[in-house]
């Protein structure tokens, strides 16, 4: 029964006359039933039911009903109003009984909305023996199906088999069986999104319009354009309301996957008859395309026609306010204003406004001028298909400017699949409906990232990073928003205004408290570069932002530093004992119930990886099966103890619960019951490891997914590096990992205050972080200020505050005073550029002065030039001048620098106090200078020095200048103590105002600068945590000319400096073992580079050695650092030591060393250096621009040193050379003395070098520090193979296989004049798969037989002349071969048992049709039984993006096995024989092409018109003149016949052409089949072995050799005796088995065909020893640009046929089925009678016959017509 409930309609318009008398009907399946009229009625309401009885079946899914609204008229037709078409899907798949249908719009008969609507509730109760497929549930709940009798039940699960999955994706596959409770194996659906790549990736899209439906219209001619990513095809026109098309097309694309997602498909249909604007009848646009990864179920990611259990949803988003804006606009206008004495407002300078995207759609909210905290209070509706396929909602706020185009502000992205849940994750015996949940989110801020805040009129470099690409770089601000879904209903209006009730309810979730930020900076290091001074600045949110004017300022900022060499090779921040501390204080909504769960999560996901981690190297480092039980048991039962006591915070009487706070608690409560239900289930029943490893993956994948916290307001601390007043680089640190919780333990930011390491990167950089601005370890603590007494116990080190400013002189007239100062203050903060007074300080409220102003010099600004050297040299410049032609003369200044500044002449100079001269002066020789060291220049009025010098005197000079060096070296690192300065010392001097100040006062000094500092401490005792009280600037002096906002804006110049103090430090002892690395990437034009590695650890850093071309380098090399002082307490230390960074470099004779990436590994931390653990060496990967780039086996331990004695220091590793140490036993890996054997068999297809050919070439192997080479190939033309084919190495090689070296091979090419170049090289990492045991008997012993036996050429052919049965007729066979065809063999091998005809009944054989490449095929080893082929590589790779260029191919393989140390026992027998010396084999080659199978088109009409084309060696045949018209599918039946040398010409390329007439013709896709190893191979696949014998019809044998023959010749390749064979070939034995014939033809029909019985029993035999059958192969045709996106499949064989080996058997014919013409025809002539004249009655008589020919395929006995 469907039940239809009329309630209402509205907006009906006037008539011209009169209010209409609305009535409405409804026609379901032709059946009308009518309401009552409503008289004079705009918005009629009816309420009645009508009810159409469905006679016992059921809807289907292409039902729908018709409404129809009239004006009813007592007399006459009732005249049209509107009309709606309600589709009844969703009441046909089951998912509902009720439709509510609200809001539909009328349409008139023009297909357009009249503005009125209609509201009808449709029930339907489906008959009682209909079967609804209880999978097209959405939740999988299947409560409300009742479980009938038995064989309904039956039959419901029959149903559930077929249909298969057509729910949400994710929802249970299997619903309960009825009658019986439900046992499922509890498990998490592995539907887990990986990361997305960040670089762009091929993609096709592949998109079938198979038809349309009642389209409308009279005559039409449809025609659909389908378009994707900018890309438009359009199918072929078709007649009719209801077109079939069947049309595919195909989309190739190249762009990122996160782009691609946010692409939409558009289907538009248009008339084709119609010329006119309106030809458009529809379109229809579909959200994004879902990727089908391998692993998914690719049903699930088809694009889904409207409607299919997909439901219109609306998401209503609420924008409430938006805070934080930056300046967007110029203040032109406000100056303006402000000269005319209005009140200017700097801050507001933004007009925002909100757009929300999803699928294609965009919304805007109304645009607020001038307003930098807009309250918009809209609601906007998004009509959207759920459940979606697009997954994020973005929401970007703009600026709008009136002349130019707006800027986006910022952008965020509302992850729906975070905020929502199918319910279909979480199988257990819970019903899914209580865990899944549509999208909500909110009341919640979002924060937006971007680019800087700082307002500048310029292009923004980083405006990109707005929109939402790219990591923001710093906070724009925060906008409140607020989502909920409503399935079924239609919104009203899109833009609406929230209810001013919502935003009273808002208001609860905007309540603010205070947080407290503290970060002590311990270390920065790593600095590339020195340069201008360098501060940090800390900052969350607008606080602390030093550039911002809107906050209170804060202590956000370190003082500023000057960098310091650490006498290797980077620079550091020399703070040494008093470390930089930053206080923020901010305010946000207190989320931490909402950070504590993601926490709680954290910390169980983080302790499974570590142990996870664990797991793998020890399955990597094959340790014993107990041992990895042990380590397995213990990563179970922590998972599952931590899991038990897991508990999330309560969520009642927190102040700002969401609905999606409540769910997710559901949710992630559900799941981790779920996992802890797994992990005692497989603790008990698990009996492999190893299996194991997959599902502990899943677990951690799914908790790191449930620690996703879609509601996280809290802004990021963002951290900047400002050199100087410029911004350099920034690092963000989410808040949860900082912050500090109450709930438990577990509840803490992982590095909460802990000391981390922050590598810090530069803003958008293209280099993906190559370079390193610098590395920096900070401990930061952000906690509710209600807790910050309980920083006191996080904190280390005391922490001093002080005041400071500095007094500035100039030197005027020899004397120093006030009065030259220029631009500068007399007292004034660091700039110089703020005035400050000291009697102007007031402390802030809560702190007292301690002391009185004290001059403290800053030690960090102080640089003097050799700081961190333990070598410098000392310069000066020597300076005469003369007049042109002159004497010369001393210069007025006769010494300067290099910049020309005045210095001391060298007698002046005195060693510094802990260094010592090594030489005396002397000039430099090494620059462009004469032999007495002057260079000459010419000066230039206004200058007075040259800006240009050269080496040759000339008469024109009339400057010269020599540069005189002494060197001095570093005696003690102990620093000279500086005695107690008076008061009125402490200066700094510097000759110009700027940065470099020095502590010495020089003659040409004109500045000097003094630090007044004076202490603070808080007025009442309350341990660390005082520092936050720090609120607010000190005292500022206001003068009085100066306006206040020129105050304001230099606040961040007299905020007090906080330090934290260390009292005690220690020195540790570092070694680092570099042990090797493998796999990094080649910078040299030879393809390898020149590693070497600068390890750094904190302030100290070392360089190992360089070692040359090698890709996998072998250091073997401790470094060692003495003495590093670190401050703090060890036991810290030992807990989150720092880590040893080491960047490796290519090193180049000539320019820059490149990097080639850098990699992190934790010390070993030995508090007690005497207690023996040594560390284990283990691979750590290197990145390079976010990619793995190599790894590198090393370790490292960090010793806490005995202040008494150094005893208990470790020995010192031995010496390789002076200064080197190696890495010492027990650390470095056991080695064991190894064989490597090496089977070198060829070179195949080597490319050029430097444009010549390769022409004499041999091939070097490395392995482990040994070499072995070749002989070189005499003429690489003629004849490529090696000719010595065996060669050995033994080499030390460690006996775990994590630690092996990997095989490198270089090939080098034997050039005139003694050139050796590398031409191509291969790196082989994994040695494990040629182990071998050397006693074992191998069959491929005989590898040399088979060479032997296709090299050996054959003297005399011996013909056998068969008796053949003379029993046929000649008609017989004519007969035959009409009935069958050798595609009736292809069609019953595939199973089309129609189209084979009596094909089967006869007996014949079939073959066999393998759905990939032979080389796939499991079974046949891809053909490298007998050598693999290794692809040769060369040269820089250039673009990161690309792989190196293949430049050739090594044939050949390895074998490897340990020898023993004793030279007394004799070596285990050699595993290769050398073999015969192969020269070129003439073979016939004979190519099938079968078909192809759905082949991308290339025609726009979403055809193609295929043919094939061939090349071998240079040998190419085009096949253009039987191209196939109009098909995907073309049955091609050709056969091919070339003749080749192998192995030059080893390579067959089969391509697929589109022929077109006018344009090229473009190639569809290709395959490579490589011949040799076909030919070599002991699968014999150079000729598929059919089934039977036949020497007649069509399964005629076709291989030159007899089953016999071939037969023999397995028994020598495997090395057994020959088979015997009885005279009779009733009974055969091979290889000590007896073969009788009647056992193989027992049942078989025995046809006239078939050969002797000897060749038929030899042939039964062979087909069981695992041989190629008789088969074709599907390839996959690739394109060369997108070598990995199939583009269409091609059947097809290949026989090999050596030439030395006799002839072969005639070929098969495989030409495509023709018709026979049965009548004379006139094919597609038209045919018409004669006029019959003078008709009287109309009645004609014509008497006429028409011929007409046509086609008949006896075969498949059809009739045929075929067309273009």
């Amino acid at each position: 029964m469907l039940r239809v409930i009329v309630e209402s309609a509205s907006g009906i318009s006037k008539k011209k006359i009169g209010t209409p008398d609305p009535i409405a009907a409804i026609v379901f399946r032709g059946e009308k039933k009518k309401t009552k009229a409503i008289d004079n009625e705009l918005n009629p309401v009816w309420n009645e039911v009508l009810e159409f009885d469905l006679k016992g079946s059921s809807l289907d899914a292409s039902s729908f009903i018709n409404v129809v609204v009239k004006d009813y008229e007592t007399i006459g037709k009732d005249k049209f109003i509107g009309s709606a078409k309600i589709p009844l899907r969703d009441l046909a798949s089951g998912h509902l009984r009720s439709l509510p249908s609200k809001n539909v719009p009328l349409i008139n008969e023009k297909q357009q909305a009249i503005g009125a609507t209609i509201n009808l509730l449709i029930g339907y109760d489906p008959p009682a023996d209909s079967n609804i497929n209880l999978n097209e549930q959405p939740d999988g709940d299947t409560s409300h199906v009742d479980a009938g009798d038995s064989d309904e039940g039956d039959e419901r699960e029959a149903d559930v088999e077929e249909g298969g999955q057509t729910g949400s994706p994710g929802a249970p596959t299997s619903p309960n069986q009825s009658g019986k409770a439900s046992h499922k194996p509890v498990r998490l659906s592995r539907k887990s999104h990986r990361a997305l790549a960040n670089k762009p990736q091929d993609f096709q899209i592949r998109i079938r319009v198979i038809e349309g439906r009642q389209l409308p219209g009279n005559n039409i001619k449809p025609v659909v354009k389908v378009n994707v990513c900018g890309q438009t095809h359009r199918t072929r026109l078709r007649r009719g309301n209801n077109p079939f098309f069947n049309e595919m097309f195909f989309y190739n694309i190249n762009m990122l996957p996160s782009e691609l997602f946010d692409e939409s498909i558009t289907l538009r249909v248009y008339d084709s008859f119609s010329l006119r604007a309106d030809s458009l009848i529809g379109d229809f646009k579909t959200e994004r395309k879902d990727i089908s990864e391998e692993k998914d179920d690719i049903e699930s990611n088809l694009l889904v026609p409207a409607g299919v259990t997909m439901r219109w949803a609306t998401l209503s988003l609420k924008v409430y306010r938006a805070e934080d804006m930056p300046q967007m606009d110029d203040a032109f206008i406000q100056t303006i204003k402000q000269v005319f004495g209005g009140d200017g407002d700097r801050k507001n300078l933004v007009d925002p406004y909100v757009e929300i995207s999803f699928a294609g759609k965009k919304l805007c909210t109304k645009v607020l001028e001038k307003n930098a905290n807009p309250e918009w209070n809209q609601l906007i509706n998004l009509q959207v298909k759920f459940p979606s396929m697009c997954e994020r909602v973005k929401l970007t706020i703009y600026d709008w400017d009136r002349l130019t185009k707006d800027d986006a502000i910022g952008s965020t992205f509302l992850n729906l699949s975070k905020m929502s849940s199918s319910g279909g994750e979480i199988e257990v015996s819970k019903a899914a409906s209580e865990v899944g949940f549509l999208p909500a989110f909110g009341p919640c801020y979002v924060n937006l990232y971007g680019s800087l805040r700082e307002f500048t009129g310029l292009p923004d470099p980083f405006e990109e990073l707005n929109f939402g690409k790219g990591e923001g770089v710093a906070y724009r601000g925060r906008v409140l928003v607020e989502l909920s879904t409503q399935l079924d209903g239609k919104a009203d209006k899109n833009v609406d205004d929230i209810s001013s009730d919502d935003i009273l309810v808002a208001q609860k979730y905007q309540r603010r408290r205070k947080f407290s930020l503290c970060a002590v900076f311990h270390s920065a290091c790593m600095l590339q570069e020195p340069g201008e001074p360098i501060q940090f600045e800390v900052s969350i949110g607008n606080y602390g932002n030093k550039l911002d004017s809107t906050c209170k300022p804060l202590s956000s900022t370190t003082q500023y530093s000057v960098a310091v060499f650490d006498g290797n090779h980077y620079y550091y921040l020399p703070w040494a004992d008093t470390k930089p501390v930053v206080i923020l204080t901010s305010y946000w909504e207190d989320i931490s119930h909402r950070l504590d769960s993601v926490n709680v999560l954290l910390f169980i996901a983080e302790r499974l990886e570590s142990h996870l981690t664990s797991l793998k190297t020890a399955m990597l480092a094959k340790v014993s099966e107990t041992r990895l039980a042990e380590i397995w048991l213990k990563l179970i039962n922590h998972l599952i103890e931590d899991l038990n006591s897991f508990q999330l915070p309560v969520l009642e009487g927190q102040p700002n619960v969401t609905a999606l706070d409540l769910q997710l608690k559901n949710l992630r409560d559900a799941a981790v019951d779920a996992i802890r239900e797994m992990a005692n289930r497989v603790r008990e029943e698990a009996t492999d490891v190893k299996a194991t490893v997959g599902d502990i993956e899943d677990w951690l994948d799914r908790i790191k997914q449930l620690a996703e916290e879609p509601q996280n307001s809290m802004p990021d601390v963002i951290i900047w590096m400002l050199r100087g007043e410029k911004r350099v680089a920034f690092a963000r640190v989410p808040a949860n990992q900082i912050l500090f919780s109450n709930f438990s333990e577990q509840a803490h930011g992982k590095h909460c205050g802990r000391t981390q390491t922050i590598f810090m990167q530069y803003p958008m950089d293209k280099n993906k972080g190559v370079k390193v601005p610098v590395q920096l370890r900070l401990n930061m603590w952000l906690g509710l200020s209600a807790d910050e007494k309980k920083f006191n116990s996080f904190s280390e080190g005391n922490f001093s505050v002080y005041a400071e400013m500095y007094e500035n002189q100039a030197h005027v007239l020899a004397k120093w005073g006030t009065t030259g100062l220029v631009g500068r203050h007399k007292f004034s903060d660091v700039t110089g550029k703020v005035k400050l007074k000291r009697e102007r300080f007031l402390p802030p409220r809560g702190w007292d002065w301690e002391d009185d102003w004290l001059v403290d010099p800053e030690r960090c600004l102080l640089t003097e030039a050799d700081a961190g050297h333990t070598e410098f040299t000392d310069e000066v410049f020597r300076n005469e001048t003369r007049f042109p032609g002159g004497e010369w003369r001393a210069a007025s200044e006769p010494y300067t620098d290099v910049n020309g500044e005045t210095v001391q002449s060298p007698d002046e100079f005195e060693c510094p106090p802990g260094w010592r001269w090594e030489d005396d002066w002397s000039f430099d020789r090494d620059r462009a200078v004469d032999e007495k060291g002057w260079e000459y220049g010419v000066t230039i009025p206004p200058n007075d020095k040259p800006k240009s010098w050269v080496a040759a005197e000339k008469m024109y000079h009339v400057h010269r200048r020599k540069r005189l060096i002494r060197p001095r070296a570093k005696t003690s690192d102990k620093m000279t103590v500086v005695e107690k300065r008076e008061p009125g010392e402490g200066w700094e001097y510097s000759s110009l105002i700027g940065w470099k100040f020095h502590r010495k006062e020089r003659s040409s000094d004109t500045f000097r600068r003094r630090r007044w500092r004076r202490r603070m401490v808080p007025s009442d005792c309350i341990g660390s945590s005082a520092i936050f009280r720090l609120e607010g600037a000190l005292g500022v002096d206001v003068d009085e000319k100066a306006s206040k906002t020129d105050a304001a804006k230099l606040f961040g110049a007299n905020t007090p400096t906080v330090s934290c103090h260390f009292s005690q430090s220690h020195l540790y002892h570092l070694r680092v073992y570099v042990y090797q690395a493998r796999n990094l990437c080649a910078m040299d034009k030879d393809s390898f580079s020149d590693p070497y590695a600068h390890v750094s650890f904190l302030h100290v850093s070392k360089t190992t050695e360089v070692i040359r071309s090698t890709l996998n380098p072998t250091w073997d090399q401790t470094l060692i650092f003495e003495n590093i002082e670190i401050h703090g307490d060890p036991e810290t230390i030992a807990r989150n030591p720092p880590d040893v960074v080491l960047e490796l470099y290519d090193s180049d004779q000539v320019g820059k060393d490149e990097p080639l990436g850098r990699c992190t590994c934790p010390p070993v931390v030995k508090l007690n250096p005497s207690v023996a653990v040594s560390p284990k060496l283990l691979w750590f990967p290197v990145t390079k621009k976010g990619c793995i780039a190599g790894e590198v086996l090393l370790a490292a331990e960090l010793m806490l040193k005995n202040k008494v004695n150094d005893e208990d220091m470790p020995l010192v590793p031995p010496r390789r050379g002076e200064k080197l140490y190696m890495v010492p036993q027990g650390i470095r890996p056991v080695v064991q003395l190894t064989a490597i054997e090496v089977l070198t068999w060829g070179l195949r297809n080597m490319k050029t070098y430097q444009l010549a050919t390769v022409s004499s070439p041999s091939l070097i192997v490395e392995c482990g520090g040994e070499i072995v080479q070749t002989a070189v190939v005499k003429n690489f033309k003629k004849n490529p193979n090696f000719p010595g084919s065996v060669l050995l190495l033994q080499v030390l090689l460690p006996k775990e296989e994590m630690y092996t070296p990997p095989i490198v091979l270089k090939v080098i090419d034997h050039r005139p004049f003694g050139r050796k170049p590398v031409v191509g090289q291969c790196t082989i990492d994994c040695l494990e798969r040629f182990r071998c045991d050397p006693y074992r008997i191998n069959s491929e012993v005989c590898m040399s037989a088979r060479v032997a036996m296709i090299a050996a050429a054959q003297g005399d052919v011996v013909i056998d002349i068969e008796e053949r049965p003379i029993v046929k007729a000649e008609l017989q066979a004519e007969m035959e071969e009409e009935a069958v065809d050798w595609w009736s063999k292809f069609f019953a091998s595939v199973g089309e048992k129609e189209k084979c005809g009596p094909y089967l009944k006869k007996g014949y054989d079939t073959l066999q049709v393998f759905n990939d490449e032979l080389e796939e095929v499991a079974h046949f080893q891809g053909f490298t039984d007998f050598c693999s082929t290794f692809k040769l590589q060369r040269g820089k790779t250039e673009h990161d993006e690309d792989d190196p260029s293949v430049v050739g191919e090594f044939k050949g393989s390895f074998k490897i096995y340990p020898l023993s140390d004793d030279p007394g026992v004799t070596a285990p027998p050699r595993q290769f024989r050398e073999l015969p010396e192969s020269g070129p084999q003439e073979c016939l080659v004979r190519i099938y092409v079968v078909r192809c199978l759905d082949l991308q088109p290339k025609d726009t009409n979403g055809m193609c018109d295929p043919y094939v084309k061939l090349a071998l060696g240079r040998k190419t045949l085009d096949d253009r003149d039987n191209y196939k018209p109009n098909t995907l599918n073309p049955e091609f039946g050709r056969m091919f016949e070339m003749s080749c040398f192998l192995p030059q010409d080893k390579d067959l390329k089969i391509s697929v052409y589109d022929y077109d007439l006018l344009s090229r013709d473009e190639k569809v896709g290709e395959t490579v089949i490589d011949l040799e190893n076909r030919l070599l191979s002991r699968f014999r696949s150079c000729c598929g072995l059919p089934q039977t014998y036949c020497v007649s019809g069509i399964n005629q044998w076709r291989d030159q050799q007899k089953p016999s023959q071939i037969l023999q010749n397995v028994a020598r390749v495997r090395g057994v005796p020959p088979p015997r064979i009885e005279e009779d070939g009733s009974s055969l034995s091979f290889s000590e088995k007896q073969h009788n014939l009647q056992d193989f033809e027992a049942n078989t029909v025995i046809h006239p065909h078939l050969g002797s019985a000897r060749e038929r029993l030899a042939l039964h035999v062979l087909r069981n020893q695992g041989l190629v059958p008789e088969h074709v192969e599907t390839r996959t045709l690739c394109s060369s640009h997108q070598p990995n996106l199939s583009q269409g499949k091609i059947q097809m064989w290949v026989d090999i046929f050596p030439k030395s080996l006799g002839l072969p058997g005639p070929p098969c014919d495989i030409t495509p089925r023709k018709a026979k013409k049965w009548m004379p025809g006139m094919e597609d002539n038209k045919q018409k009678t004669d006029v019959h004249y003078r008709s009287l009655d109309g009645d004609a008589n014509f008497n006429w016959r028409f011929i007409f020919g046509f086609d008949y395929l006896p075969a498949e006995q059809l009739c045929v017509v075929s067309r273009k």
